[in-house]
């Protein structure tokens, strides 16, 4: 990753999110326990979707995968972040910078298939609840859940091709918290058109074409329930999409403010709290988003815990 006379850059030296030593140390501590508490969490619900047989269902297929994802989301930044936190100017090689940055992709465009996914089945449960068997067939699931990951590392692969196309032969100082794509770009002395164009084609893309399927399904939705009689059916087909809804608007408010919004409209460091939101505290607020508002999960849990305390 060098030209002519350049020396070749081994490392990249990330900046980490402040130089305060008194903010860092209070930042690790609340970090440390979003952390264990993202793992917790989402391993809770995936260990209580497999456990419990009434949640062997499309939504609680890609619920568990959601949670799935959301680890793995969290653990390509976290981990890195909490060390740069303890010491100033984290060192990563260039290859660990690239491959933090091809896991975060993947993760977070899989991310956005699972939420398109889920909102789809929200829609035929709902709209279509007599084809639902057809539509939502075990089959069809298995196919939504390979695209969300085939569809996260398709546009990983885009994002590290043009970041290894680039050279980078001056400064390897990243003013962020992990390798993040745009930070890295501005460092690089071979910067030219393409390595701009298309990784922004390929996410927009994919934020396009989900924000599409999810809105279209709940408008679809909307018109459904407009149309009940019951106010108690109003109130329970509403209830069922709620938790999705809350996850969906937190999740592509952030990346829209980092993707689609002109970068001249925020600063670095707003960029870090956004970037934080969306790659650290995300993934925690999940499980608790889909536990504390799930009718479903919170019995499933219920019952969970009542076998083992008789089975005690």
């Amino acid at each position: 990753m060098g030209t002519g006379n350049c020396t070749m850059v081994a490392e990249f030296i990330l900046l980490g999110l402040t130089e305060d030593t008194t903010v860092c140390a209070i930042l690790f501590i609340v970090f440390l326990g979003v952390y264990v508490a993202t793992l917790m969490g989402n391993v809770s619900i995936i260990t209580l979707i497999r456990s419990s047989p009434q949640l062997h269902t499309p939504m609680y297929l890609f619920l568990c995968h959601l949670a799935l994802v959301d680890m793995g989301y969290s653990s390509s930044v976290t981990p890195v972040m909490l060390m740069s936190l303890l010491r100033e100017g984290t060192s990563l090689p260039v290859v660990g910078c690239v491959a933090q940055l091809c896991s975060v992709v993947t993760f977070g465009t899989a991310e956005c298939f699972l939420l398109a996914a889920m909102a789809y089945d929200r829609y035929v449960a709902i709209c279509l609840p007599l084809l639902y068997s057809t539509h939502m067939s075990p089959r069809i699931c298995i196919l939504l859940v390979g695209i969300s990951y085939l569809g996260g590392c398709v546009n990983a692969w885009t994002f590290t091709s043009c970041l290894l196309s680039l050279s980078f032969c001056g400064p390897n100082k990243v003013n962020h918290f992990f390798c993040d794509y745009s930070p890295l770009l501005k460092l690089s002395c071979s910067r030219d058109f393409t390595s701009e164009i298309i990784p922004a084609i390929s996410s927009g893309s994919i934020i396009v074409v989900t924000v599409f399927v999810i809105a279209l399904s709940y408008v679809s939705i909307l018109f459904s329930i407009l149309k009940m009689h019951s106010p108690e059916g109003r109130h329970k087909a509403f209830s069922t999409c709620t938790s999705h809804l809350t996850v969906v608007t937190l999740f592509y408010g952030t990346i829209t403010f980092i993707y689609v919004m002109p970068k001249s409209s925020y600063s670095t460091e707003q960029n870090k709290v956004v970037s934080v939101f969306y790659t650290v505290m995300i993934p925690m607020l999940n499980p608790l988003i889909y536990s504390l508002r799930n009718k479903e999960v919170k019995k499933a849990m219920g019952k969970l815990m009542t076998g083992r305390h008789w089975w005690s």
